[in-house]
């Protein structure tokens, strides 16, 4: 499956090591749960979801000791740092000082222009970027007025004023995001936006909820807009352990088939005709399969019956098909052997590793 047309042809800005826009990779994007000034709790949820593939962290900012600590944060991390920002210009100016590698402010909040003009001076001398970030719960009080409550239209044109200042500086390093917690408004403001600009895009759903519910919200709003090829960088915004976040990115773009980054797991929903513990099966598999790298793209398939078996999971790599109190292990459709239920699990992680 491809998206329905070619992805926004987008400027491209460097965030530290990493390309975003252009025809760079989407990148994944998290935000640290932790009190930035915890250097060291920081710093170990950071390599944590490093290991598991996030390419972008953003950190809150809200004191001047926040901004300094991401000095020796940035000094024990691989991936690059982005200092978000509210209302104070100086906390972006100490950012900068500390080498977050791209600063990320609402400009509606930061208050007059020269504060945010000294802000885009600050990263145009050490050559980082500037998230412009609108959020339709933060709207500037004329635009509200004019617009009655945060449209697309409203979102839009928060946006081009914010943007005053930067082309003033002919500043150009910029990503965009406009985030609502609004389905149809978050589609159609991202939309609305790239017809306008040619800045690399950051898609979210901001307030989206814990992790179940707020990972079908956010794959609701996203999916809609990378399968219109509107998206250069991610983030699953969740109320919960910030690890979930990145894998339910990966997941997302993975099911568009716009990344692959470790094992896919596919199972049968279950029905009358399952003689065996499917769910307790497959959750096993999974245990194991995210223990693999990154870079193991396979697809493996856990099915409950010979109906939807090796015939209907053909496309997998490797794969078993429940039968009473026994499997068929197959790879690509391929019966290899039958093995009883209690050895399913090891007969098929041994098939996929070559352990054997």
């Amino acid at each position: 499956m491809k998206p329905e047309t070619e992805r926004s042809v987008t400027r491209q800005v460097r965030v530290g090591s990493v390309l975003v826009g252009g025809d760079a990779p989407i990148a994944v994007q998290s935000m640290t749960k932790t009190r930035t000034e915890d250097v060291k709790a920081t710093v170990r949820q950071i390599r944590r979801l490093e290991r598991l593939g996030c390419e972008i962290i953003r950190c809150a900012v809200p004191t001047l000791q926040a901004a300094e600590a991401l000095a020796e944060i940035r000094k024990r991390i691989r991936i690059p740092l982005v200092a978000d920002i509210h209302f104070d210009y100086r906390l972006a100016l100490a950012s900068v000082k500390a080498g977050a590698d791209k600063i990320r402010i609402n400009p509606g909040n930061i208050g007059e222009q020269w504060k945010v003009e000294e802000v885009i001076r600050a990263a145009a001398d050490k050559g980082i970027p500037i998230r412009v970030g609108i959020n339709s719960g933060s709207l500037p009080k004329a635009i509200l007025k004019e617009y009655g409550r945060p449209t697309a239209e409203a979102m839009v044109a928060a946006l081009d004023k914010a943007l005053e200042p930067f082309d003033k500086l002919k500043f150009k390093q910029i990503v965009i995001s406009a985030k609502a917690s609004d389905v149809p408004g978050v589609v159609e403001a991202y939309q609305a936006i790239s017809r306008r600009y040619r800045y690399p895009l950051h898609l979210g759903l901001t307030e989206s909820g814990l992790p179940f519910e707020g990972s079908i919200r956010s794959a609701a709003a996203l999916a809609i807009l990378l399968q219109q090829g509107i998206g250069d960088t991610i983030r699953i915004s969740l109320t919960g352990d910030p690890a979930l976040e990145v894998k339910a990115a990966y997941e997302l773009l993975q099911a568009l088939h716009l990344r692959r980054h470790g094992p896919v797991l596919i199972s049968c929903p279950t029905c009358g005709r399952c003689r065996v513990n499917l769910e307790a099966i497959a959750r096993s598999v999974k245990r194991r399969l995210d223990k693999m790298p990154g870079g193991c793209t396979i697809l493996v398939a856990v099915m409950g019956c010979t109906v939807n078996g090796p015939g209907e999971a053909r496309d997998a790599d490797y794969g078993i098909a429940c039968g009473k109190k026994s499997g068929l292990l197959f790879e690509k459709g391929r019966i290899i052997r039958k093995c009883p239920e209690q050895n399913l699990v090891r007969e098929l992680m041994m098939e996929i590793t070559g352990d054997k």
